[in-house]
């Protein structure tokens, strides 16, 4: 039992990350902020607020984005003080081993392989059905059996755009980390500033009207509307999977993680007022809300530029979750719990290429056969168990290492942690029946994994191996 619950030492995975890592130094706070609003604003903002505003909330969407943002604050609060602490690539897996041990942070780390895995596969379904949008107005169509994901009765059996959109962010990836995060910084600049022109020519449509009554379907549609955006603000938590590549990891990584959040939150509750503002809450059960917005009060040229815009936006989010993804992959192979392939480095790009290439491919092909509802279900409970984790780590490390160097401090400890696990936790509890189930059967798989293999080639149980070794001989 006691094998199971081994921990590695905030000192030896900065140790070991200063020896044994081999990625490139090339990221600021700059670059840190836009690549999180990159992974956040996407399908949250241009697909999710139709749906949620129709089905849940109403015009107070704003609400449950300000409820779905504060959880995620204080979540982010505590993901800062660990990622100026450890800042190291691995993000909660990464926390956890150093806090709670192997087997917690096993479990944590394949939770984030499902998370980011699903994420990209889902974001890259949304991003087929705006791209195949495009093409129809230029009367252009795919053939049915390679416009959608496999559905016989429908004659759909591979989603084409979404495997090959998932296989080109890959090859950009691979190209080396600074020319990704500069392609990142071009999109974003343009994604927000569409945002923001629809925030300001939305204005003069809204008729406060559509605003009554603001919570139709209660409190309670609210509670769940914010369960149901939860997954708007994924993303920020992929910015620390970064540290490795940050070139002052202390002073940039909280900056990165807590200003993305904070400009996405304040851009999503300033949409959602307008949306609902001018196209009443009934009528928004749309694909392309914020398109469809323009188009009722007949600003075409303005809605064709929105879907422009949420083509590129979709496209950073599948770009940043895919980076995160690789990192993962690349820590967790590097501690011997994956096989040792998996953090291979290329020596002219400096990225683990051979990971990187594994996502690429098997997101691609679960984004090519599996329906869009399927994949999204999953993904926020993968998160939220997460960030639960990082909370109460925040805690435990606190109170273990109370000397430990940290360059940023969560305020108001124990208050803030345990915040952010009481909003988390409630937004969980309104999670559907099926994810939990999905859920708990990936859980059991992640065990069998470990147990077969990733205990078995772990490099910390190698390392206290031939320490004890040692000690053997010198006695």
């Amino acid at each position: 039992m006691m094998s199971l619950f081994r921990k590695k030492s905030v000192a030896d995975f900065i140790d070991d990350s200063r020896e044994r890592s081999k990625l490139k130094k090339t990221l600021g706070a700059f670059d840190l902020t836009l690549l999180g609003i990159g992974a956040i604003i996407g399908t949250g903002i241009f697909v999710l607020t139709g749906v949620v505003a129709a089905e849940h909330s109403g015009p107070g969407l704003a609400i449950s984005f300000i409820i779905s943002g504060i959880a995620c604050v204080f979540a982010a609060l505590c993901y800062s003080e660990f990622a100026s602490t450890v800042p190291v690539s691995g993000s909660a897996y990464t926390y956890s081993y150093a806090t709670f041990g192997e087997i917690i942070a096993w479990v944590l780390g394949w939770d984030l392989i499902l998370e980011y895995g699903l994420a990209c596969a889902s974001v890259a379904s949304g991003w087929s059905g705006y791209f195949q949008g495009l093409l129809a107005g230029f009367g252009l169509n795919l053939p049915a059996f390679l416009s959608s994901a496999y559905n016989p009765a429908k004659g759909t059996y591979f989603d084409l755009p979404a495997a090959a959109i998932m296989l080109l962010i890959t090859f950009l990836l691979t190209r080396g980390v600074k020319q990704s995060a500069n392609f990142n910084t071009l999109i974003v600049l343009i994604k927000v500033s569409v945002v923001l022109l629809f925030i300001f020519v939305g204005l003069f449509y809204v008729k406060p009207v559509n605003w009554s009554p603001f919570m139709p379907f209660g409190i309670s549609g609210v509670i769940t509307g914010a369960a149901t955006v939860f997954y708007a603000n994924i993303g920020f938590d992929a910015v620390s999977t970064a540290a490795e590549e940050v070139r002052n990891p202390q002073r940039d990584m909280p900056i990165g993680i807590i200003a993305s959040l904070l400009i996405c939150t304040v851009l999503y509750v300033a949409v959602s007022l307008v949306l609902t503002g001018i196209v009443p809450y009934t009528h928004l059960d749309v694909k392309d809300p914020v398109a469809f917005a323009m188009q009722f009060v007949h600003q075409d040229w303005f809605a064709g530029l929105i879907s422009v815009a949420a083509l590129l936006g979709i496209t950073t989010v599948l770009l940043v979750m895919s980076f995160g993804q690789s990192r993962l992959l690349y820590s967790i192979s590097r501690d011997g719990l994956l096989p040792k392939i998996l953090s291979s480095v290329n020596p002219k790009t400096q990225i683990p290429g051979f990971s990187s290439w594994t996502v690429g491919i098997i997101v691609a092909l679960f984004a090519g056969f599996i329906p869009l509802g399927q994949l999204a279900e999953l993904t926020n409970i993968g998160t939220m168990w997460a960030f639960i984790a990082v909370s109460i780590g925040v805690l435990v490390l606190r109170k273990t290492q109370p000397n430990l160097q940290r360059s940023f401090r969560v305020p108001w400890v124990p208050v803030v942690p345990v915040l952010s696990v009481i909003f988390v936790g409630y937004l969980m509890v309104h999670l559907s029946r099926l994810t939990w189930i999905g859920f708990m059967v990936w859980f059991v798989i992640g065990l069998a994994v470990y147990f077969l293999y990733g205990r078995k080639h772990s490099a910390l149980a190698s390392t206290q191996h031939q320490a004890n070794g040692k000690m053997l001989d010198t006695e």
